[in-house]
């Protein structure tokens, strides 16, 4: 898909210009790396999705230095994480902060984010919840596949950062049409125990923070003390996100 062609599509879904192009990098990060399900895939996706309003703008409703509490207010969840990290970014904590952002979905490509942050030198762990898509083998569904996405800054310049979901596929490899529902299961076969563990623990991270029921999103942002990243590098190894 080419950039004025998606952005086209965005703005007639009623967004503004800003909020589309800030959709469309977001997707378009997503297919230059890889991540065909979190790319151009979504645009088709979000003209069939009905539970967001394009004009709606998130809200920070509680600032204090240790804690910030976010609300997407109708918003799509791209853009309550956009404005989120933004606002770290242009306020960043003095050491350290928890943003919980209530109403926040869809995320997408939690990665994105965190490269953000780390490549404006703050380190991050962000994860979000999303609908049951995982359980145990014959059992209910009970956690999103909530991914979990850590950015590390760097002196170099070449962040690490990570970013992986619980389920062997994920949600977007299904919209894609590159996997089956079947498909979605926690990851690693005989140890699924071991995703499924990670996913209800974030769920109940992010559902434990909460005011109200919904999707939402926790962000751990903070001041890095050290800078681990090129010591690591040296050692040959191809890091996460690189």
């Amino acid at each position: 898909m080419q950039r004025d062609e998606g952005l086209s599509r965005l703005e007639a879904l009623g967004f503004d210009h800003a909020d589309a192009l800030t959709l469309w990098e977001h997707f378009d990060d997503a297919e230059q790396r890889g991540k065909l399900g979190h790319g151009y895939s979504r645009i088709p996706w979000l003209e069939e999705l009905e539970s967001f309003d394009p004009r709606a703008k998130p809200r920070l409703v509680d600032d204090d230095e240790g804690l910030q509490r976010w609300h997407g207010g109708g918003a799509i969840g791209y853009l309550t994480l956009s404005s989120v990290v933004a606002h770290q970014l242009a306020r960043p904590p003095a050491r350290a902060r928890v943003v919980v952002c209530e109403a926040t979905f869809p995320t997408g490509m939690l990665g994105h984010y965190a490269r953000r942050l780390a490549d404006g030198g703050l380190a991050g762990v962000l994860t979000a919840t999303s609908p049951a898509r995982l359980g145990p083998p014959g059992g209910p569904k009970v956690a999103g596949t909530n991914p979990l996405a850590i950015g590390i800054p760097s002196s170099d310049r070449r962040p690490v950062v990570v970013d992986v979901s619980m389920g062997a596929v994920t949600w977007g490899d299904v919209i894609a049409g590159l996997a089956n529902e079947e498909e979605l299961v926690p990851f690693g076969g005989r140890q699924w125990h071991k995703a499924f563990a990670i996913a209800v623990g974030l769920q109940l991270l992010v559902d434990s923070l909460v005011t109200e029921a919904g999707h939402a999103a926790v962000l751990f942002v903070a001041q890095p003390e050290a800078d681990p990243v090129p010591a690591l590098r040296t050692t040959g190894v191809r890091l996460p996100g690189d």
